[in-house]
C-alpha cells in the first residue's frame, strides 16, 4: 500500500512540476488575447483596406482576433502617436506608412510626438499603389515629352492638382520638375477624389496622385495616364509607360503602408506577425484584390523592412520639408 501511495505521490508531484513548467510557455504564446491594429486614417482608403486584410489573415492564422480601429487625424500622426507611446507587448500595432511616418512629421515636426524610426518597431510592408501623372482628356498631350514641352511653354507654369500639400503625389511631381527642369503651379485639394473630379471636369489640366484614385477615370477614358511610378509597366494598364523607361530612374515610388509596433516590441512577435502577413498576402484571392490597385508588396524580413523605412525617410523627408516651407511663404 505504501509503495502504491508513494508512486501516486510521485506521479502527482511530477504533474505539478510539468504544470508549473508549462505555465510560462502558455503565457508566452502570442497572441493569447485580442490585438488592436490602429489605422490612422478614415475607413475606406488604402491604409484601411490593407490593415483589414492583414487583420483578417492574422486572425485566421493565429486564432485570436486582430481588431482594426480607425483613429484619423493630423495626417496620420494622431494614430501613430498613440501607438508610439503604447505598451511594447505586441498587442497594439499601427498601419504605418510613408504618409504618417515620413511625410507628415517632416511637414509638421511640432505635431509629431515621436521619432519615425527609433520610436517604432517596423515589422512588415503591406504595400501600396504607385502614383500616376494624368491629364484631362481634352489636353493635346499623349506622351511625357509632350507634357514637359507643354509645361515649359505655359506662362506662369502649368497647373496640376494634388490631394494636398506634401502628399506623395505632390512630391513625385516636384521631383519630376526638378529632374526635367521646368516649373508647374500646384493646386492643392482636400483629398485626391476632389482633385480628380476637377481634372475630369477640365478645370485643371493635370494631376498626380495614386493609381487607386485615378484608375476608374482612366478606364472610363476621362483621364489619360502619361506615366506611372511603378518599376515596370502594369498588366492592367499596359498603355501607360513608367517614368523609368522614359528616362527618370529615380521616379520609382509607391504610397506604401506597413505594420509597426512601439519601440521594444518583442522579437518573437515581430517574427510571427511578419511571416504570417507575408504568407497571408500570398493568398491568390488577396493578390487578385491587391492587383486591382497595382499593389505588389515586397516580402521583406523585419531587418530589410527597417532599412527600407530608413531609406525612404532619407529620400522623401527633406523634400517634404522643403516643399512645406516653400508653400508657407
Amino acid at each position: 500500500m505504501l509503495t502504491l501511495l508513494s508512486r501516486l505521490a510521485a506521479v502527482a508531484f511530477g504533474l505539478t512540476i510539468l504544470s508549473i513548467a508549462a505555465g510560462p510557455a502558455l503565457a508566452d504564446k502570442y497572441p493569447n488575447k485580442p490585438v488592436r491594429i490602429i489605422v490612422p486614417f478614415a475607413p475606406g482608403g488604402t491604409a484601411d483596406t490593407l490593415g483589414r486584410i492583414a487583420a483578417m489573415k492574422l486572425s485566421q492564422a493565429l486564432g485570436e482576433q486582430f481588431v482594426v480601429e480607425n483613429k484619423p487625424g493630423a495626417g496620420g500622426m494622431l494614430g501613430a502617436n498613440l501607438v508610439a507611446h503604447a505598451a511594447p507587448d505586441g498587442y497594439t500595432l499601427v498601419v504605418s506608412g510613408i504618409a504618417s511616418n515620413v511625410i507628415a512629421p517632416a511637414l509638421n515636426p511640432q505635431g509629431a510626438d515621436f521619432d519615425p524610426i527609433t520610436d517604432f518597431t517596423h515589422i512588415v510592408l503591406l504595400g501600396g499603389p504607385p502614383d500616376v501623372l494624368v491629364v484631362y482628356k481634352g489636353e493635346p498631350v499623349h506622351t511625357l515629352a509632350e507634357f514637359v514641352a507643354l509645361a515649359k511653354s505655359t506662362p506662369d507654369g502649368l497647373s496640376y492638382g494634388t490631394p494636398g500639400i506634401g502628399t506623395h503625389g505632390h512630391l513625385v511631381c516636384e521631383m519630376l520638375q526638378r529632374e526635367a527642369g521646368f516649373k508647374m503651379t500646384t493646386v492643392p485639394y482636400r483629398g485626391a477624389s476632389a482633385a480628380a473630379e476637377d481634372i475630369v471636369g477640365g478645370h485643371v489640366p493635370a494631376g498626380c496622385f495614386t493609381l487607386t484614385t485615378a484608375s476608374g477615370q482612366i478606364r472610363a477614358g476621362n483621364l489619360r495616364g502619361i506615366a506611372v511610378t511603378s518599376k515596370r509597366r502594369l498588366p492592367d494598364y499596359p498603355e501607360i509607360p513608367t517614368f523609368v523607361e522614359l528616362g527618370y530612374p529615380d521616379l520609382v515610388a509607391v504610397t506604401w503602408f506597413s505594420l509597426s509596433g512601439p519601440k521594444g516590441t518583442p522579437s518573437n512577435v515581430v517574427e510571427i506577425v511578419n511571416k504570417t502577413v507575408i504568407k497571408g498576402f500570398e493568398d491568390p484571392e488577396v493578390k487578385k484584390r491587391l492587383a486591382v490597385d497595382a499593389i505588389d508588396p515586397e516580402p521583406y524580413t523585419p531587418d530589410e523592412f527597417l532599412k527600407f523605412v530608413e531609406d525612404e525617410t532619407k529620400r522623401w523627408a527633406p523634400l517634404a520639408r522643403e516643399v512645406g516651407a516653400a508653400m508657407k511663404k
